[in-house]
């Protein structure tokens, strides 16, 4: 429980004064729970321009929920971050990437823009259900573009960080790197918990660095991305 209150405490300040600094706007995922027990956080985040779309009620895995649970735990989510923060969030990515056979039927209930979830794709993709456009923009994820997996630590399991912060950005370098000579999305996922040590933190800022040195690299919201999506698809 500490190391997620670090988080708080240290990781966001300085996440958000990279972002500030380099005025970015970006997206944050955020456990209703956790919203309730750092409000002014999310107050903060969305005043500043930032997204904050749903992440579950406390970091549940939503393929052991039974369906009428799964529904209730995403539609409170949805009111408590819009409660918090004023805004009803569109978009949504699913506790530890866990999609169950019913997380979509929900999230088109719901209305959501946009899921960032799944892994088909390294661009936009629209999802289909039972042969069926449904209108939902998936922003696909990737384990390999994902802190936790280089930097997460259990005292219960065999479960230790193996790679040094410079192993870890530069495969997020190259990953950039191929996608922007493709001329498609780079998506990234940190947590604050992850990359807001002092040893840590200057992989953020270097890689919005990088980006920008190109000139023409447009740093995007999930929801202005899912926007742009849906009318290209």
């Amino acid at each position: 429980m500490s190391m997620g209150q670090y988080g708080h405490r240290r990781g966001m300040p300085r996440v958000m004064s990279i972002l500030g600094q380099h005025d970015i706007k970006a997206s944050f995922f955020v456990p209703a729970v956790v919203a309730q027990l750092y409000p002014g956080e999310q107050r903060r985040v969305s005043d500043e321009g930032h997204e904050i779309g749903m992440h579950g009620w406390i970091h549940e895995l939503n393929s052991l929920l039974p369906p009428e649970d799964e529904r209730d735990l995403m539609m409170r989510s949805a009111d408590t971050l819009e409660l918090i923060t004023g805004a009803r969030p569109v978009g949504m990515r699913t506790p530890s990437w866990d999609f169950s056979e019913h997380t979509l039927s929900i999230a088109r209930e719901m209305g959501l823009l946009y899921d960032s979830s799944l892994m088909a794709d390294d661009s936009c993709y629209e999802l289909m259900q039972d042969g069926d456009r449904t209108g939902v923009i998936e922003i696909p994820v990737e384990w390999i573009r994902d802190d936790a997996p280089y930097f997460s630590m259990s005292v219960t399991a065999p479960l230790r960080p193996q790679m040094s912060p410079e192993d870890v950005f530069s495969i997020f370098l190259r990953e950039f790197e191929l996608a922007y000579s493709e001329g498609e999305m780079f998506q990234l996922t940190m947590h604050p918990h992850r990359i807001g040590y002092r040893s840590r933190i200057w992989i953020l800022e270097e890689l919005i660095r990088v980006a920008k040195s190109k000139g023409d690299v447009w740093f995007a919201t999930h929801r202005e991305i899912a926007e742009h999506a849906s009318t290209a698809l």
